[in-house]
């Protein structure tokens, strides 16, 4: 295959008297699309922030194009050309999209900013990506499809000799994610070598050349792509055989309606959307990225302003202005972004817990035992994984996150749980126990849930009825021998009528 381009060697990482990476070996050559794979928190992360300059090793070495590299922060890593698309959005929401894009590295013509040659530049960028956003509009105001591919864009301004993507497709539609499969083949023409981290398997199998598999911080296995499928994969990132990666779904004794939505309007998103969920029921909620399933969902618990509509639990009307108001009648709503509506990525674990549910807790002062006492017993029960109670949510992996999101919910005793996006940039393992977590929810703990989900095999594989969305309206509910990839496509397509 030629000189390496860049390679680490014996790489081991220590975070106080925790070893989370035990002597890694790692290779990328020009050209190459080399994968790496693993459950969550099993050091991929770590790896590539040491290979981009975030974290130092505690031992081992790093080499690019044969001579050995040491960097001290990221702006040294990006100097010598490596480049990292992070797995959550390093953007300013505040700034405009152009302004994002050079951050720190303006172009300039004389004392002032070259604010033309920037714009053209984002323009010819941002067009081949098929990315339809301008240059001057602010962060905040992008859908997280689009503020991925701005991350995407800032990499490829970069001219970089390395670029590692976390996690790159999971905010990305289907048609997103070819537009950035080719963009990765026109990289691979020009010697440009992508470490290419993700959970989606099928999508490892298209486009990686060779596949490097970690599991609880120590190197498993590499190989050529060709020699594993995606069983293989997942068996050796979990260390067990995975089957039957769905529940059974559940049965209902009787039908009761836990909660019914009449006629719900949010303005420029989403039109007179009607629905009823089951009691004990997991309804699905399915559609293209832009159909308005989580603007329906903010409309519900009061996330985002509706013009109309109507929303009964157990045949009685309540009112929900706001998602407080959601909370006081036992709904409970995981957010798509963790990272900016779910938790507080800067404070303990113990404080995101807690948060929905603080009158339990303080008397009138907080009482700091028992949150910690709460802490212990939903670590245990979510299986989070964190050195300490001590540490803050953005020292733990993509998974914990969830499952503290999760677990927080749970705080509040909700009576529903509208799930947005629940297994989004989390490994197999533990997709599988959310998968187990929300069927327990319906069977064992007499729970009504709503599964919001981009993946059809998870809608499929998990829901007992699924609303299809389709241009801001309720295309179709299909169920039974209708729950399929051929019909729910058909309706989120406008191919079937809208009711």
């Amino acid at each position: 295959m030629g000189e390496k381009l860049l390679s680490v060697e014996n790489i081991s990482k220590d975070f106080g008297p925790v070893r989370v990476l035990f002597g890694i070996d790692f290779a990328v050559y020009p050209g190459e699309v080399h994968a790496l794979i693993g459950e969550n928190g099993a050091g991929k992360s770590t790896l590539v922030k040491i290979i981009s300059g975030y974290h130092q090793q505690t031992e081992g070495n790093i080499y690019l194009e044969g001579e050995e590299v040491h960097f001290s922060d990221i702006a040294e890593g990006e100097d010598q050309g490596i480049v990292m698309i992070h797995q959550e959005l390093n953007l300013a929401p505040d700034l405009t999209v152009e302004e994002n894009i050079f951050l720190g590295q303006e172009k300039k013509k004389g004392w002032l900013l070259d604010k033309q040659q920037m714009i053209a530049d984002v323009k010819s960028i941002l067009k081949e990506l098929n990315c339809d956003v301008s240059p001057n509009q602010r962060i905040k105001g992008l859908s997280i499809s689009n503020q991925q591919m701005v991350e995407i864009a800032k990499a490829v301004r970069k001219e970089a000799k390395v670029i590692i993507m976390d996690e790159p497709t999971s905010s990305l539609t289907s048609e997103e994610v070819k537009v950035l499969f080719e963009l990765i083949r026109k990289l691979q023409e020009e010697n440009v070598g992508i470490i290419f981290i993700s959970h989606k398997l099928d999508e490892v199998k298209e486009i990686a050349d060779r596949v490097t598999i970690l599991r609880d911080g120590e190197h498993v296995r590499t190989g050529s792509v060709e020699n594993f499928s995606e069983d293989q994969m997942a068996n050796l990132m979990v260390g067990r055989e995975l089957k039957d990666m769905y529940p059974e779904k559940p049965v209902f004794e009787k039908e009761e309606v836990a909660l019914e939505v009449k006629n719900l309007s949010v303005p420029d998103y989403v039109e007179s959307a009607s629905f009823k969920l089951q009691k004990n029921e997991i309804l699905g909620f399915a559609g293209l990225v832009g159909a308005g399933r989580t603007e329906l969902m903010e409309g519900l618990v009061g996330l985002k302003k509706r013009t109309s509509g109507e929303i009964h639990k157990y045949g009685e009307k309540i009112e929900i202005n706001n998602y407080i108001d959601a909370v006081k009648n036992n709904i409970a709503y995981l957010s798509e972004d963790r990272k900016g509506k779910t938790l507080l990525t800067n404070k303990k674990l113990t404080i995101n817990l807690t948060l929905l549910a603080l009158e339990k807790f303080a008397k009138p002062f907080i009482d700091n035992e028992r949150e910690l006492e709460a802490y212990i017993g939903a670590a245990e029960k979510f299986e989070i994984q964190a050195p300490n109670y001590n540490v803050t949510a953005d020292k733990l992996s993509g998974g914990n996150q969830q499952k503290l999101g999760v677990a927080k919910l749970m705080e509040i005793e909700p009576e529903i749980i509208i799930f947005d996006e629940p297994t989004r940039g989390i490994d197999v393992g533990t997709k599988q126990q959310m998968y187990d977590f929300i069927k327990n929810l319906v069977t064992e703990e007499d729970k009504s849930c709503i599964v919001v989900s981009s993946e059809l095999q998870e809608i499929i594989g998990l829901c007992t009825r699924v609303v299809v969305m389709c241009n801001g309206r309720v295309a179709g509910i299909v169920s039974g021998e209708d729950i399929n990839e051929e019909t729910i496509m058909q309706y989120a397509t406008g191919l079937k009528g809208v009711i």
